[in-house]
């Protein structure tokens, strides 16, 4: 018997055979018999249409990290509820902590405006590659390719959109095989709409991420609103809900085993083409770095969020990111190893060297592609130690990132003859990002996590990849004057640690000022020296000798295997993957594609925050009040899938076969983490629809 669900969001995992590929939507007839044979009843022309509605006009790129789809006919977006994160956090207060205890607006006056947040849709995808493919010549080196290719896409995409209120950009794909165009609406007034409490949008936290069985609420909703023409427009009050071209009716009429199942978004990356060469590298030199500055970096946000609300909410939106690549990391660890993907992806060059060496003319455009792949591996080895470290414990801090901003203002003030209106110009740019950076800094957290990174990073980077003014400040710690020391004498002094500081100094900026911030000189001097390693002559030559042989590497297999399909990488463009609802096994235990509310109940724990059931819930619960959306007793919380998604797919809708909503992808389970460089059948998870609906 089918059951009826809210929306579970779907914990994507692949068992049985499903089609693997992230295909552009506009290629869709060369994958249409199959997903018919799956149980299909759409037409190619349903799902994609450059000049009549259809489903992509309802799937929506959220901020450029995620995807949204429009659920009515006034612009109402559901998303991922770690995808408005952000939102929800940077909108709360401990007065109103709308993280802990959620949102809903009663009416369109009460949503919530969200600075900075766009959606976009796209409009159409052309094939330009024979335009770009023109201006390019074999006598280009990569860079020179590069750039060409840039040049005439901008010329197509400026053509294109002229006189139009559309924005428009070309790609690469197939490492730089094939261009298309994208033209798209970019609305800049999205507010929030609605959030459940975290105990339900999180529930299971670290624990359960990436993991099967989930029975997590993962959603959240916002609103398009647009100008009174149905345009883009700027923020203002007086700003309609947007009025879309389709948007994706949801289905309550349940799902069962094998059901087909289609899933539309923004995947962000993937690396599929990757070589064993550099598959190597990530498990020996890359990953392992990552897992151990990252798992750093959370115990200390941790241990001062737990003493003070207001740094919680001001550091959950950071915390929350480092810790699902924290542990996704680890998890694609395993799975590289376990998949055996390193010896996979040897064959499949062992392969390409066999067939090259068949003919003449391989041998002449394709000869040096593994030689050159080694070579240029070896260099980038000699700096993946440092490009980690820098990335991870250095850059990524947000103190970092806000003083890095001042790179001009003090390349400006360098000068000869020091440039102000330069100067006035960026210092008018940062002051765009100053309140909201302010606003999310606690000095306390930001030097703790500077005292452990600095000592980090000075441990593990060899001393003569270190430039000069970090060798002079390593050689003071000695004895009592340690990191912590060097820290705290230097956030005393900066001028970037304290917003009235820091304001003043922007009113009267000099010089003098910021060589005599150790802080900022420091940081500064290590974003220079890693500059000039990791994007150097050796280093850059290595990348354009990379760039040309990855590239060459992929045109041949696309020759070697001529009657597969392929798809190109990820890269946050709009794909479509497709498959059905499955069962599936791991660890020695069989697993249903759906949970219960009965199994969320059972992991409840009251003195654990990952395990907390809101008291509302559980009133609900035992009352088994579940209205249209339970059957049999219950409610379907999550169930999984075999489609093939990646991150930036994290709220993606889950189609079947009418094109009706029935799920909101969030997430993939653990046996399918070394999916972004070797596609593995396995699940992911999903939000039942309408779960969502009665947590409403």
């Amino acid at each position: 018997m089918k059951k009826l669900f809210l929306i579970v969001i779907a914990f994507v995992t692949l068992i049985g055979r499903a089609d693997e590929g992230m295909y552009l939507p506009f290629t869709i007839k060369q994958n249409y018999p199959v997903m018919k044979g799956l149980g299909l009843e759409l037409k190619p022309k349903q799902i994609y249409d450059a000049n009549k509605p259809s489903l992509k006009d309802a799937v929506v790129s959220f901020g450029g990290f995620c995807t949204a789809e429009i659920i009515s006919p006034k612009g109402l977006l559901l998303t991922n509820h770690h995808c408005g994160y952000d939102a929800i956090a940077e909108s709360s207060t401990p007065e109103h902590d709308y993280l802990t205890d959620g949102f809903w607006a009663k009416d369109l006056q009460s949503e919530i405006p969200i600075p900075g947040l766009t959606a976009s849709i796209v409009v159409k995808v052309v094939d330009v590659t024979e335009l770009i493919l023109k201006e390019l010549h074999e006598g280009m080196d990569e860079d020179e390719r590069a750039l060409a290719a840039k040049k005439a896409g901008q010329a197509i995409a400026e053509k294109e959109v002229e006189g139009t209120n559309y924005n428009a950009y070309v790609k690469d794909f197939f490492g730089g095989n094939e261009y298309y165009l994208f033209v798209v609406e970019v609305f800049e007034d999205i507010r929030m709409v609605g959030a459940p409490p975290s105990a339900i949008g999180k529930f299971g936290g670290d624990t359960d991420n990436w993991m099967w069985e989930r029975q997590t609420g993962d959603f959240s909703m916002f609103r398009i609103y647009a100008g009174k023409d149905n345009k883009p427009a700027k923020f203002a009050m007086d700003n309609q809900p947007y009025v879309p071209k389709h948007y994706f009716p949801i289905s309550i009429a349940g799902i069962e085993e094998g059901d087909f199942s289609m899933v539309m978004g923004y995947p962000g990356s993937t690396n599929r083409y990757l070589t064993s060469y550099g598959v190597k590298m990530a498990l020996d030199k890359d990953q392992p770095k990552r897992v151990e500055i990252r798992g750093k970096k959370l115990a200390i946000m941790k241990e001062h969020m737990d003493q003070n609300d207001l740094v919680r909410l001001q550091y959950a939106s950071t915390y929350a990111q480092v810790s699902n690549y924290w542990k996704y990391f680890i998890g694609q660890q395993e799975q590289l190893k376990k998949n055996n993907v390193f010896m996979k992806k040897v064959a499949i060059e062992q392969e390409f060297a066999g067939w090259v060496s068949q003919d003449e003319a391989r041998k002449t455009k394709y000869g040096n592609v593994l030689k050159d792949m080694e070579e240029a591996y070896k260099i980038h080895e000699k700096y993946i130690t440092l490009k980690v470290y820098y990335s991870e414990a250095i850059a990524s801090l947000g103190l970092s990132r806000f003083m890095l901003r001042h790179g001009k203002v003090y390349a400006a003030l360098s000068a000869e003859q020091p440039d102000m209106a330069i100067v006035k110009d960026e210092l008018a740019k940062v002051a765009n990002y100053t309140e909201g950076f302010y606003s999310n800094f606690d000095y306390d957290t930001e030097a703790a996590l500077y005292m452990s990174m600095l000592q980090m990073y000075n441990d593990a980077i060899p001393a003569d990849q270190h430039p000069q003014e970090f060798k002079d400040v390593a050689a003071k710690i000695t004895g009592d004057y340690n990191w912590q020391a060097f820290v705290k004498e230097a956030f005393a002094n900066s001028v970037f640690t304290k917003k009235d500081k820091y304001l003043a100094f922007a009113e009267n900026p000099s010089l003098e000022t910021l060589k005599n911030d150790v802080l900022y000189s420091t940081i500064y001097r290590l974003s220079k020296n890693f500059g000039e390693l990791v994007y150097g002559n050796e280093s850059s030559g290595a990348q354009l000798k990379l760039d040309k042989a990855n590239r060459l590497f992929i045109a041949a297999l696309r020759e070697m295997y001529p009657e597969k399909k392929f798809y190109p990488n990820a890269n946050s463009t709009l794909r479509l993957t497709y498959g059905t609802i499955q069962k599936y096994s791991a660890h020695d235990k069989n697993y249903d594609y759906y949970t219960t509310i009965e199994s969320m109940m059972a992991k409840e724990d009251p003195n654990n925050e990952e395990f907390i059931i809101p008291a509302r819930l559980k009133e609900l619960y035992e009352k088994k009040d579940y209205g249209r959306y339970g059957q049999d007793g219950t409610l379907w919380i999550n169930f999984i899938s075999n489609n093939d998604i990646t991150g930036g797919n994290s709220g993606s809708p889950v189609i079947n076969s009418k094109g009706q909503l029935i799920g909101c992808a969030f997430d993939g389970n653990w046996e399918a983490m070394s999916g972004d460089i070797a596609f593995e059948k396995i699940f992911r998870e999903l939000f039942h629809v309408t779960s969502a609906i009665y947590y409403l």
